[in-house]
């Protein structure tokens, strides 16, 4: 079944080439196409194009469409070339040809468009949860360790003092400023394009404020030429977020690998999340941290190719922008999986608490004592220079008193307004009124 068949058979080659793993990604989109035809008709009929005695025949069933879907059972027929062509074959068999008047007014254009939509604001809701589970895991270890002294690198040689509680709070921090680009890949998502059509609105006299209202939308993608321009561009605007915050895991990652190591030893994890080699008996690898560095990495890519296969487009639909789908959809799914064991394997992780007894790391300590000697009233360069000629002479002897109080430092975290920057950015999502919308839809009722 097609949407536009016009009586004859297309070559069988073309359709399979054509087709792609559509059906496949559809999958993605199913309840969300009988969400917003179920606000398409609902519209439909307060403009006369559905009867009043229909609307609720095609709700009810559509609400059965929707539970298919919750129970995973909802399949895309083998003969049948989309999620919407699916969507109204089973209204069709449940309602004969009242099921065919869902799509006046609308095109698969926008019908596509308002999946995506839909689909992307869930699942980035579902990504900042398991953020915000991450966040929490960090802060708390941040919190439990923040007395555990470690030593701060640049250029991977040993700089300055640090802290576990530094450590994790700073990639708690980072999260912060992840979830800002989330909510404007939010906001940006959040807006309506169903009513453009084909890319250049109706004739039918189309409510687009009362589909708006019905889905929870924020308001809508009001000029309906650049409703369909925004293919592609919602992708890409989300794909950034995504990156962003897959980058912080990678990084936490690589350094949780690095810090685990021997050499290192600054951290371990329990045997249980490691896995071993088949030829030396004695390892037991971080595969877990390497997994979610390699996975963020690819996650990083993400923007790059949504970029390039709708770099070079004009206004209007194309059918490049299919293939966005496949790398843009599975996207969210590989990302939840590594925040969830991120924040599984950070919350196991056991912290070394006595790393700079070690005589190897006393050169750490020699910023601390040019500051005492600065403090105490030699100028800076002259504290500088005699700090440095007495380590080249093997004369240094650290004092280990670290004495930091400055906000975000060793002795002053500032956890808790790191904490409040996150509850208020994710305040600042309003998920309520989308959830809300949805549900009524759903269940039925005012």
């Amino acid at each position: 079944m097609k949407l536009w068949s016009k009586g004859f058979e297309i070559n069988k080659e073309i359709e399979r080439f054509t087709v792609g793993r559509d059906r496949e990604m559809d999958l993605y989109l199913a309840k969300y196409d009988v969400l917003g035809s179920m606000a398409h008709i609902t519209m439909l009929n307060s403009i006369g194009l559905i009867a009043d005695d229909e609307l609720p025949q095609l709700l009810q069933e559509l609400r059965n469409i929707y539970a298919l879907c919750e129970r995973g059972e909802f399949v895309i027929e083998d003969d049948i070339e989309d999620v919407h062509s699916q969507v109204e074959l089973l209204l069709t068999r449940a309602l004969g040809d009242m099921g065919k008047k869902i799509h006046s007014g609308r095109s698969r254009n926008d019908q596509v468009l308002v999946d995506l939509k839909l689909f992307t604001r869930a699942a980035l809701r579902e990504i900042v949860e398991e953020t915000k589970t991450l966040f929490d895991e960090l802060i708390a270890q941040s919190n439990a360790t923040k007395d555990v002294l470690m030593p701060g690198y640049t250029h991977l040689q040993i700089a300055m003092p640090s802290s576990f509680g530094l450590w994790f709070g700073a990639y708690a921090e980072s999260l912060t400023d992840d979830m800002l680009y989330l909510q404007a890949a939010y906001r940006m998502t959040n807006r309506n394009p169903l009513g453009s059509a084909a890319g250049y609105g109706s004739s039918f006299p189309l409510n687009r404020q009362m589909t708006t209202d019905l889905l929870g939308f924020d308001s809508m993608n009001y000029n309906v030429v650049y409703a369909q321009m925004g293919r592609g561009k919602m992708e890409r605007n989300v794909a950034f977020s995504i990156a962003g915050l897959a980058g912080t895991m990678a990084k936490m990652a690589f350094d949780a690998c690095l810090f685990n190591s021997q050499n290192f030893s600054f951290i371990k994890l329990p045997k249980e999340c490691t896995t071993g080699s088949s030829i030396m008996p004695h390892k037991k690898n971080p595969d877990v941290f390497e997994l979610i560095r390699a996975k963020c990495n690819k996650l990083q890519a993400l923007p790059t190719q949504v970029t390039l296969i709708q770099n070079n487009l004009p206004c209007g639909y194309f059918r490049d922008l299919q293939i966005i789908k496949e790398c843009f959809l599975p996207a969210f799914d590989e990302l939840k999986d590594c925040l969830r064991m991120c924040a599984y394997i950070i919350n196991k992780v056991e912290v070394k608490r006595d790393i700079l007894d070690n005589p190897m790391y006393d050169a750490i300590f020699s910023v601390e004592e040019v500051n005492r000697l600065a403090a105490a009233g030699m100028p800076f360069r002259d504290a500088y220079k005699k700090v440095g000629l007495d380590i080249e002479a093997g004369n240094f002897t650290p004092n280990k008193e670290i004495h930091h109080t400055h906000e975000g430092s060793i002795g002053n975290l500032c956890n808790d307004r790191i904490t409040a920057l996150m509850d208020q950015i994710l305040k600042d999502f309003h998920f309520e009124r989308a959830l809300e919308a949805e549900e009524k839809l759903i269940k039925g009722g005012n």
